[in-house]
């Protein structure tokens, strides 16, 4: 079970630190051409999010990995569920309905990494 979780871990902050990355280097212009989402907020709010993202992946192995605050892991897996699941409402808002599934598929497994570590 913990390679398992490992893996998981591995995947989501790939995720997770890829695309909030993303959103913290690129301009408001440019993510908004890909995202049609990011054009209802502010570029500040884009930035905001995409720290969280890549908190959110640093949490979900740092702790774990070097045995410190190891509570933090299924804390950080947990907020990025939630994360998931506001950005599954606002995709849903937007009619678009494939991305709510991957915000979906996400929110499965950073759930499944929290009840894991816990």
């Amino acid at each position: 079970m913990n390679i398992i979780l490992w893996i998981m871990q591995g995947l989501l902050a790939l995720v997770f630190a890829g695309a909030g990355a993303f959103k913290l280097i690129q301009p408001k212009d440019k993510i908004a051409a890909q995202l049609a989402w990011a054009k209802d907020f502010t570029p500040n709010t884009i930035k905001l999010i995409g720290g969280i993202e890549v908190l959110g992946a640093i949490g979900l192995i740092l702790p774990w990995l070097t045995g410190i605050a190891m509570i933090l892991t299924p804390l950080a897996a947990m907020g990025l569920a939630l994360t998931m699941f506001v950005a599954g409402l606002v995709h849903a808002r937007l009619k678009e309905y494939p991305m709510v599934g991957i915000n979906i598929v996400l929110l499965s497994l950073a759930l499944f990494v929290a009840y894991g570590r816990f």
